[in-house]
């Protein structure tokens, strides 16, 4: 179902692959622009931090909008290489070098917008979702290192920004609408559990935290196992 997701989004990007082609974009520097628009991403989410109003979720569906566009531009790189003809080791190389910055940098303006907003529980959400993150990846590149093969789990990169991305975007979205003190459990807890439209942001980064740490885990586990053999 993935290869085949895969292949239909490649088909519909194609005539764009072709436009980069005519006029010379180098996957380098596709890759480039993508971490550039993750730059930008994590700067709205800091604004948002320091300039927005606690419930004003607007600069968050801005930042969950350009970082789908940056997966965009990370997916479209390699594609671009294998069809011109560019694949390289070093392209190869400063394409993850330039996934682990953008990632490190998104996590970074969601998790200055959550503590700058008091959102101290989804923070460290964050903060294990980008842990999780960078273990998923360092543990395949050092086995693969080791001259292993390590693509197994099920929280890799593309499906972390899609999450991460796609729940910012509809956080935005959706808080104009949302509730603004929906109460939870109230009479349960000596003070009642309320919830805003942050929810809608949280629930994805404590998705993305726990199977990001598992599959890091899981790789972990796949390697020994063929060490093993």
């Amino acid at each position: 179902m993935k290869e085949q997701a895969q292949q239909l989004i490649y088909t519909v990007v194609h005539p764009v692959i072709r436009g980069m082609m005519t006029i010379g974009m180098t996957p380098n520097l596709v890759t480039t622009i993508g971490f550039g628009i993750n730059i930008v991403a994590a700067g709205v989410f800091i604004m948002g931090g320091e300039l927005g109003e606690r419930g004003d979720f607007e600069y968050v569906g801005w930042g969950g909008g350009l970082i789908l566009l940056a997966g965009l531009f990370d997916m479209l790189d390699g594609r671009l290489a294998r069809v011109s003809g560019q694949s390289s080791v070093y392209g190869a190389l400063f394409d993850s070098v330039l996934d682990r910055y953008s990632e490190l940098v998104m996590f970074l303006g969601i998790g200055w917008y959550l503590i700058a907003h008091d959102y101290l529980l989804s923070s460290f959400m964050a903060f294990l979702a980008l842990v999780g993150s960078m273990m998923v990846s360092y543990v395949r590149a050092r086995a693969e290192g080791l001259g292993l093969s390590c693509s197994v789990g099920i929280m890799q990169r593309p499906e972390r920004i899609v999450l991460v991305g796609g729940a910012a975007l509809i956080c935005g979205l959706i808080a104009p609408t949302f509730p603004s003190d929906l109460v939870l459990m109230e009479g349960v807890f000596a003070q009642p559990f309320r919830i805003d439209a942050s929810i809608v942001l949280s629930l994805p980064l404590f998705v993305v935290a726990v199977l990001a740490n598992y599959t890091a885990v899981v790789r972990l586990n796949h390697c020994r196992r063929l060490l093993e053999q």
